[in-house]
């Protein structure tokens, strides 16, 4: 089953009360129906829940499970991941999301949930978009409690003005929002365990409100993390390099690894060519290792096109 060219996946949708339509009038996607807020777009997904598949109908799970050499490189084989370890969304923010956290790796287990590291490329900020990293210097956790019992709790965690183009990685244990206006690449584990501690008293979609987890919450957030900035972009383009995924920028032409090497490519503007495939805004594709030097070449299609390249570190 050697492929030699991109593997692409279809979307998977999810309806959120804080979605909007954008992934449709930004990016050209063919939203499921006419009127749901769709929230995220689950890219390249292996759970049970929400499972990738081919055209051609085969799931990544299937990749990984038994194929992983040809698709995903001999430097991936002694993974003891029984999943794809990465999911890859994009999310449109048209409302706040709930103040949150993700378990780190020390609790996770204890509070029945999966550790989740991740990181934002932001592909488009409306002006005045704000996201929520972090503790405002000097908060402690009576200062965070408080907040709570009064709801002030958004005065109390560190506020960042977004731009388009900029990338914010968060940690398990960082307490973090997505605010209105937004739409977001997320790289993150593959996991999908979130505490949310604030959830600006609104309801869901089925007109309750939605479930905190503040117990959870307070045993997970890091108390001594205070006013994260934006990532640096480094001279390779690379925005975060973590033990669980490296992700770089690119805009230039030239090919995406090596022979033997599995790499992701989120297209985040314009359009770009890969082999015989044409990806534009909106897409991911899975470049296997299978794919030969000269396949990998990538090509931008129109002006002022850019990706990610996405790696699962050896």
């Amino acid at each position: 089953m050697l492929r030699d060219q991109p593997i692409l996946f279809t979307p998977i949708y999810q309806s959120r009360v804080w979605g909007g339509r954008r992934m449709e009038t930004l990016l050209g996607a063919t939203l499921p129906d006419a009127t749901t807020p769709f929230g995220e777009a689950w890219t390249v997904s292996d759970r049970s829940e929400a499972q990738s598949v081919t055209a051609d109908g085969v799931s990544l799970h299937e990749l990984w499970a038994n194929h992983r050499e040809e698709v995903f490189g001999k430097a991936l084989l002694a993974s003891p991941s029984p999943t794809f370890p990465l999911l890859m969304k994009i999310l449109d923010a048209c409302d706040d999301l709930s103040i949150q956290v993700h378990p780190p790796a020390s609790m996770a287990a204890a509070l029945k949930g999966e550790p989740k590291t991740e990181m934002w490329f932001i592909a488009h900020a409306e002006p005045g978009a704000k996201i929520y990293a972090g503790l405002r210097h000097g908060v402690t956790r009576a200062d965070f409690e408080a907040a709570l019992q009064n709801g002030t709790v958004a005065e109390v965690v560190h506020v960042i003005e977004a731009r388009t183009g900029d990338c914010l990685f968060i940690p398990s244990g960082r307490v973090h929002a997505i605010g209105a206006g937004l739409l977001i690449y997320e790289i993150q584990q593959n996991s999908d365990t979130t505490y949310r501690v604030f959830d600006w008293n609104r309801v869901g979609l089925d007109g309750k409100p939605r479930a905190l987890h503040v117990q959870e919450s307070l045993q997970s957030i890091d108390f001594t993390d205070f006013e994260p900035q934006v990532q640096q972009i480094e001279a390779d383009g690379t925005l975060v390099k973590c033990d669980y995924f490296d992700v770089r920028l690119c805009d230039q032409v030239g090919a995406v690894g090596e022979a033997g090497e599995c790499v992701t490519l989120a297209v985040v503007s314009g359009e770009i060519s890969v082999g015989d495939v044409t990806l534009k805004a909106g897409d991911f594709a899975l470049l296997p290792a299978s794919m030969d030097a000269v396949s990998r070449t990538v090509k931008p299609a129109k002006a002022a096109s850019q990706w990610l390249e996405i790696r699962v570190p050896a």
